[in-house]
């Protein structure tokens, strides 16, 4: 294994410096996180220059899968495979009021999709800041508030993946293998600040598209030929976290197919023997143990609303950790009382032994951000979960509802938040 240490003493000051970095700089760096342990260390990225980066602990060969190091994923397996196929043919109803909606009530959230060392889905989720005015520490997609009435939801949530955790809003800078796909989007949902949040969802490859043949044109000395050198890539324009410390404090990842499941799924890399994937879906792997889900139902909407609580492992991956900015995360702030929450509703880190001594080694998913998880696992892969739930996606009947009793204008009191009163009103609009 390289040692980050192999680097200079120079060249490490000089990259603490923030001086350019050249292409074999940027492999070493790359390489190098690639190679670092997270079990039980965590990557850090925050306020880190490119040496302090390579300079992470390096205990042993990491066995999980990450979204930004393709060496980690494996081509999507059939019931990957399908579940994404079905993904990209799903439709949601029109919702011609998002339209009419004052760009203060827009917002969005991003959903990603990448295959692990098993071809099996993994969806990226992000652990609100402390410096976040309530419910700091909660687990949340990536998203945040409109900033223009011309932005599409899938342009804010990738606008808001980009500052809040690094990930390219240009796919031109997208470095290769790597390219996303918008595959769909859910039913709007209401956050309880009373924001309309359309779940986008994507997939992260790891191959280029097919190239048409018409679009093959033999080189000649006059042209460049296909073979020429490719830019840079530099860190920007890398898939390594990047946080911005204010709103995100983590980035983790969950199993998709699990968010489905009463209890934990067996982990695919768990021996950590560094097995080839074909070798080890030969036999069965050991499943996690602890707690995976608790629910209850509360009202939401003067409705039964189902509250999903999912205890998610971390103690097997690198958790990546790290700038506060006025429509991200922060705006879509909630209490655990109930439904909503757009991006940032979605559940504590449970890595110390508080109320629960069992979830240690796990952070907590749940309220939207869970209720969209599940929402999408169920289209996904065509089943229904294993405990009980909504029957319904979104939240788009109240939301009509609540639009109805003039409840989503331009401007929205200092303070105020839905009370029961509104949920009454509102859900007896929604049926006239």
């Amino acid at each position: 294994m390289n040692n980050p240490t192999d680097i200079p003493a120079e060249e490490r000051k000089r990259l603490a410096d923030d001086s350019p970095l050249n292409e074999r700089e940027v492999k070493k760096i790359v390489q190098t996180i690639q190679q670092v342990s997270s079990a039980p260390v965590t990557v850090t990225t925050a306020d880190k220059s490119p040496a302090q980066l390579s300079e992470l602990d390096e205990e042993g060969q990491d066995d999980a899968s990450y979204y930004w190091d393709a060496s980690t994923m494996a081509p999507l397996n059939p019931a990957s495979a399908a579940a994404i196929a079905r993904l990209r043919a799903f439709k949601p109803p029109p919702f011609p009021l998002w339209d009419r909606l004052p760009v203060s009530r827009r917002a969005a959230v991003l959903m990603l999709l990448y295959a692990d060392r098993r071809g099996d889905l993994r969806v990226v989720i992000t652990m609100r800041a402390a410096s976040l005015r309530s419910f700091s520490g909660h687990a949340a997609l990536p998203g945040g508030k409109a900033d223009t009435l011309d932005e599409t939801p899938y342009q804010i949530a990738r606008r808001e993946a980009w500052e809040e955790i690094g990930l390219p809003m240009d796919d031109a800078k997208i470095p290769a293998p790597f390219r996303i796909e918008h595959l769909c989007y859910l039913p709007f949902n209401l956050a309880k600040t009373e924001l309309v949040v359309r779940p986008c969802v994507a997939l992260l490859h790891t191959t280029s598209p097919p190239v048409p043949t018409g679009s093959i044109t033999a080189s000649s000395p006059s042209s460049p030929s296909s073979s020429s050198a490719a830019p840079t890539t530099t860190v920007e324009e890398s898939l390594i976290p990047r946080l911005d410390a204010r709103e995100v404090a983590a980035v983790f990842s969950a199993p998709f197919h699990n968010f489905l499941c009463a209890n934990d799924e067996p982990d695919g890399d768990v021996n950590g023997d560094g097995a080839d994937p074909q070798q080890q879906q030969q036999a069965p792997p050991a499943p996690a143990t602890g707690r995976w889900y608790e629910g209850s139902w509360v009202h939401w909407h003067e409705q039964p609303w189902r509250l999903h609580h999912f205890y998610v492992p971390v103690d097997r991956q690198r958790v990546a950790r790290p700038r506060v900015r006025e429509g991200g995360l922060a705006a879509l702030d909630e209490g655990e009382d109930g439904g909503g929450g757009g991006g940032g509703d979605g559940g504590g880190a449970q890595s110390q032994a508080g109320d629960n001594d069992d979830a240690v080694g796990r952070f907590k998913v749940w309220g939207m951000t869970a209720r969209i998880i599940v929402d999408a696992a169920t289209v996904a892969y065509g089943e229904e979960p294993e405990f009980e739930h909504n029957s319904h996606f979104g939240d788009e009947a109240m939301i009509e509802g609540l639009d109805r009793i003039g409840r989503l204008g331009e401007k929205r009191k200092a303070g105020s938040e839905l009370t029961g009163e509104d949920m009454r009103k509102a859900s007896e609009a929604a049926k006239m």
